[in-house]
């Protein structure tokens, strides 16, 4: 492999760890050695930039603050999160809690690395359900720099778009584009979906295990989407996360999309 994603701290718990900084120096050389050439962290699944809850905000920003310098210590190009739920007060009142929140934790970020929203499956109050949804996020904080998105393709399909499909792929692409900048597009998740099309259900799958078997090559494979750091986040063989057996999976499907590609370009 040659990008990785990681935690900073317990994924479900709210207490950040004092990170040493020889360890934080030692993880930039080991990467300096392995070639890692992308590196993100993912934020914590409990924070909530959206909440209606002083408490719980207050705790997300600070939260998200930490995990961003903590991200650029190691030099991590990426701090990925989820936007949270408005839990009830709906999109207009999230716009308003996550536009400060965002504004606070960018002031953190460094010419290297980036905060990037993800985008939701939809499950119940989420926020970023849809690329309109992330688009008004990004327009209502003033387009500011250092400010990104990652797709996740299990999310997009449960979300409803069939990114299995070549022409509604070029549309989410074209979209992202139009509405945000494909500069601003610097992470992909590569997962299948156990779930349906339009489940609004956040359940991975290995890769060619789910409902989007070997079409997931669409997502995976659009010309638009290469050079992004392509990250695992399945169940992996034996349940304990991505392993060799899904890095295989996924360089096998990656030669196929792009074969077709070529196909098609000298067809």
């Amino acid at each position: 492999m040659d990008a990785v994603q990681l935690f900073a701290q317990s994924p479900r718990a709210w207490r950040f760890p004092e990170h040493d900084p020889a360890d934080l120096q030692a993880f930039r050389e080991r990467r300096q050695e392995l070639g890692i050439g992308s590196v993100s962290i993912h934020a914590l699944y409990l924070i909530n930039l959206a909440s209606p809850k002083d408490d719980f905000y207050a705790k997300s920003v600070t939260t998200l603050r930490s995990t961003v310098d903590s991200a650029c210590a190691i030099g991590a190009e990426a701090v990925v999160f989820h936007v949270g739920s408005h839990l009830g007060s709906g999109f207009e009142a999230a716009v308003e809690r996550v536009v400060p929140a965002l504004h606070e934790v960018l002031e953190h970020c460094d010419e290297t690395t980036w905060l990037c929203m993800e985008n939701a499956a939809g499950t119940g109050d989420t926020v970023g359900r849809s690329l309109e949804e992330l688009a008004t996020l990004y327009e209502a904080a003033g387009r500011p720099p250092r400010l990104g998105i990652c797709l996740d393709s299990c999310h997009l399909y449960a979300s409803g778009y069939d990114v299995t499909k070549p022409a509604e792929m070029d549309r989410v692409v074209d979209e992202v584009d139009r509405e945000i900048g494909l500069d601003r597009l610097r992470v992909l998740h590569v997962n299948d979906s156990k779930t349906p099309l339009g489940s609004n259900r956040d359940r991975h799958d290995n890769i060619g295990d789910g409902l989007m078997g070997g079409k997931l090559a669409v997502f995976l494979g659009h010309p638009k989407l290469q050079d992004l750091p392509a990250l695992l986040e399945v169940p992996g063989t034996t349940g304990h996360g991505p392993d060799a057996e899904q890095m295989e999976k996924l360089r096998a499907l990656y030669a196929k999309a792009t074969r077709k590609r070529s196909s098609r370009r000298s067809a």
